[in-house]
């Protein structure tokens, strides 16, 4: 019998007696026909080429009466920086509706079966690992007396250790951390160990920490699970993927699919009801033709420990932050390197007890996204890597866009308020402009759209949100939430990339996870450009052109009312009355399930009632 405590020997003989039967018609890990991937690759390129080029055509058309000048070309330019996100998605969702009203189950689509669930043994061992950095300290270490306490009643608590791995640097917070986990370590233990270890030096932030995390400790473990502050997972799943990685030694990577769990701010309760559906009819659909080429989210994910450790080494930028350094957004690239290693990364596109925390207010949402648009704009100076699969290279590609299309939206809204200065009588009063504006809107919001849409065609789907009523109003109220989140938001990551531009770099520090207000005086100092752009607008507007306003209303209230929104959204006490009310609830508030309970009621001991 094999020593499980060799992880890195088994793994050499499972990759080269995978490597000996590999079939080069299927994937690399046994899971799918190449030739019915290139087949769904290139529907979903016809697809998404058809679809942009109509829009270009259409806006062309726009243009061409009285002949095209530079603030013309210019809209054009940035219509086609932002659209291929928009129209990706689109795409995506659709597939996605389809696969749901052909009833298919989500694993399927994944290419996983049942044999894969539920009868490939578990004999490897699993580092489970939370990296914090100035968290709030017992919320974290509830949340991994929970995780514990859910994989020691799988029966396979053993297979599993537990990692705290702390990048604080604050004195204080590191001092909790360190009496927390000394008074509860035999809870953390369970039928594992439970580990802490704190950095002083804080080299490459999360992707550092957890690279030397495995230098370190990796060894002896087959398996890793990476987690956030925010994250939560429960045994069952973490075993069931761990028994999927177990069954195809050539996956590298599988992802969950994580949502957000019941939220009291009243930001985070619409925002993740609309990610609730939105996000899984695109994940499902994007699943579909990215196959054995999926995404990492850095979190609540099974990664392969041997060849994580020697293909997933991050590149170090050369240069000063913000553009060099240390890779800021390192999961997409992990995947990427891990695909380039002959290794398959997939996504399991199924609901399960995988949470996340999702920001509590606007401006929480604005650092993150500030954050993620850092590192994913480095993915510029990446894109020349050799031996990527083009697939993989798309999904750089794909990941700059994403942080690309709304600045690129803000653009073309202040060259169009310039258009109006200088011609009020051009295109906003063409019908076809009109047109093409509403089908960018239609198809921006279609996501969740579709994704309601898969709810409602589920067996008992809405009734797991509380009824048809209630989901309804859910969706009405998300739906004028996001038109007027998204300026907003826009309007930020737009002066954020111009002062990447200048050089400016961001900090890096703890996340708020709780519910709490936002000052007038505070709202007002974060997003009054918003307002003065949206005054602007309004001005020029009426004195030039009256009936744009009408149709660009969401754009414009959008940056009034951003200041209200930002303050009124991060109400406490709002948010309980929501919470009281079941507005935007998610099923798990209206069906509880135990590692959710586990985590309120869990009260880890401090240094002085130990």
């Amino acid at each position: 019998m094999t020593d499980i405590s060799e992880p890195d020997a088994i793994e050499s003989r499972l990759s080269l007696l995978s490597t000996a039967v590999s079939d080069p018609d299927v994937t690399p890990a046994g899971l799918q026909s190449r030739k019915i991937l290139r087949m769904r690759r290139f529907l979903m390129l016809v697809l998404n080429v058809l679809t942009l080029s109509a829009l270009m055509y259409g806006i062309v058309e726009v243009f061409s009466g009285d002949g095209i000048d530079a603030i013309e070309v210019g809209i054009f330019l940035c219509i086609g920086l932002s659209a291929p996100w928009t129209v990706l998605g689109f795409w995506n969702s659709l597939v996605g509706l389809v696969i749901s009203l052909r009833r298919r189950l989500p694993e399927s689509v994944a290419m996983f079966d049942e044999n894969h669930n539920t009868q490939a043994s578990l004999n490897a061992r699993v580092a489970v690992a939370m990296a914090i950095r100035n968290e709030d300290p017992e919320r974290a270490f509830s949340r991994l007396m929970a995780i514990r306490g859910s994989l020691d009643k799988t029966g396979h608590g053993t297979f599993f250790d537990l990692f705290i791995l702390s990048d604080t640097d604050d004195p204080v917070i590191a001092k909790q951390e360190e009496a927390l986990f000394s008074a509860n370590k035999a809870a953390l233990d369970g039928f594992g160990t439970a580990t802490y270890r704190r950095r002083t030096d804080n080299t490459g932030y999360k992707a550092g920490n957890i690279w030397e995390f495995l230098h370190e400790y990796g060894a002896p473990y087959r398996f890793f699970i990476p987690l956030d502050a925010d994250s939560n997972m429960g045994g069952n799943i973490m075993v069931r993927m761990c028994r999927i990685m177990e069954a195809k030694p050539r996956l590298g990577i599988l992802q969950s699919l994580a949502v957000g769990a019941p939220a009291d701010s009243v930001f985070g309760r619409i925002f993740q009801f609309g990610m609730r559906h939105g996000m899984t009819s695109f994940t499902l659909g994007s699943a579909w033709w990215q196959g054995d080429c999926g995404p990492f989210w850095g979190h609540n994910a099974v990664l392969r420990v041997a060849p994580f450790k020697a293909h997933c080494d991050l590149p170090e930028l050369g240069g000063k932050p913000p553009w060099g350094g240390p890779v800021l957004s390192h999961d997409q690239l992990e995947a990427v390197l891990m695909r380039r290693a002959g290794y398959e990364v997939r996504v399991l596109p199924v609901e399960s007890e995988s949470y996340e925390d999702n920001p509590v207010s606007i401006l929480d949402f604005m650092t993150r996204e500030q954050r993620w648009c850092n590192g994913n704009m480095q993915y510029l100076r990446l894109l020349n890597m050799p031996d990527l699969p083009v697939i993989s290279r798309f999904q750089l590609i794909q990941a700059i866009l994403m942080y690309l299309s709304a600045p690129a939206w803000m653009v073309l809204t202040m060259l169009g308020l310039i258009k109006v200065i200088i011609d009020p009588a051009g295109f906003f009063y063409h019908d076809l402009a009109v047109t093409m504006f509403l089908v960018i809107v239609g198809m921006s919001l279609a996501p969740k759209i579709f994704g309601a849409i898969g709810v409602a065609v589920q067996p008992g789907g809405v009734k797991r949100y509380g009824g048809a009523r209630r989901f309804t109003r859910g969706m009405a109220l998300e739906t004028v939430f996001s038109i007027l989140m998204s300026p907003a938001v826009a309007m930020r990551l737009t002066i954020f990339l111009g002062g990447l531009l200048m050089g400016r770099r961001i900090a890096w520090s703890g996340q708020d996870r709780d519910a709490h207000g936002i000052s007038w005086a505070t709202a007002t100092r974060e997003l009054w450009p918003q307002t003065l752009f949206g005054l602007t607008m309004v001005v020029v507007f009426a004195l030039q052109a009256p009936m744009a306003l009408a149709w660009t209303a969401p754009v414009v209230l959008g940056l009034l009312l951003a200041i209200p929104f930002a303050v009124i959204t991060a109400s406490p006490h709002l948010g309980k009355y929501l919470a009281a009310q079941k507005i935007c609830a998610t099923p798990e508030e209206r069906d509880t399930p135990d590692l959710l309970i586990a985590v309120d009621k869990a009260q880890p001991l401090t240094a002085l009632s130990a």
